[in-house]
């Protein structure tokens, strides 16, 4: 079997002293693939982990979502925040439907955040997204993972539990090459206990720029946020009680 190669840990750079070339060696940024949406919650997740000293691989999805102004968002953000590179990766949810955010004949709740789980739900989105971020993190040779999931102030979708992200870190150690091997893969949630007004503070004091995320689930081709389905609401509530100015750009 082939020998497992980890990406480097330190890099050799080079100097010019009294006409002399020195070569010295100084520790690389560990690597981290980061799943970007373009939203607030996967912004603040990227500064998180560049605040960490990650080296960020961002990894986004058009997957028949009902805009790509969010994808716009994502190149917006990376642009601010920096990474080593941004995949955009097409996936056909869109053919199963099942969900108001891939399919146009169901409507998207505009009545405020109800019980349960609600149509805006994707089945099974995030283990997707997950299992192709785990893929190109073995091809990295990287063990991090950030995904910008939250517990807290949500919208009721049951893979953005801690239970759920636990679950998904026990399965990549098992079925990864990475895993058996002994290194071992972090599935990072930074944001899975905090309220929206705390990832807000988060943000901001990172540097984030949250005009340039959409979060809405049907921003026009602008990103103008419709200021009433149940992401804008939460954003909406999210900065008003973290006493910071609300920068979306609303159509109305």
């Amino acid at each position: 079997m082939a020998e497992r190669k980890i990406v480097a840990q330190e890099q050799v750079d080079t100097s010019t002293v009294n006409g002399e070339i020195q070569v010295y060696s100084r520790p690389m940024m560990k690597p981290a693939v980061v799943l970007l949406s373009g939203g607030l919650d996967s912004a603040t997740c990227l500064a998180i982990a560049r605040s960490k000293g990650f080296d960020a691989y961002c990894l986004s999805f058009n997957y028949g979502q009902r805009h790509c102004a969010e994808l716009h968002a994502a190149r917006r953000v990376v642009a601010a925040l920096g990474a080593r590179e941004h995949k955009v990766l097409d996936l056909g949810l869109a053919q199963f439907g099942g969900s108001a955010l891939t399919d146009s004949a169901i409507a998207v709740p505009v009545d405020g955040v109800q019980p349960g789980i609600p149509v805006t739900y994707v089945p099974a989105r995030n283990t997707i997204m997950l299992s192709l971020a785990l893929a190109w993190a073995e091809v990295l040779g990287c063990m991090d993972i950030f995904v910008g999931v939250n517990a807290v102030d949500y919208s009721g979708y049951p893979d953005c539990r801690p239970e759920y992200i636990a679950a998904f870190e026990t399965m990549a150690n098992i079925a990864t090459r990475s895993g058996v091997e002994g290194h071992r893969l972090a599935i990072h949630a930074p944001l899975i206990d905090l309220s929206k007004a705390d990832i807000i503070r988060t943000g901001h004091a990172l540097g984030v720029d949250y005009a340039l995320t959409v979060s809405c689930y049907q921003a026009d081709e602008l990103g103008r946020a419709c200021g009433v389905c149940d992401s804008c609401r939460l954003r909406a509530e999210g900065f008003a009680a973290a006493g910071i100015p609300d920068p979306t750009h609303y159509r109305i």
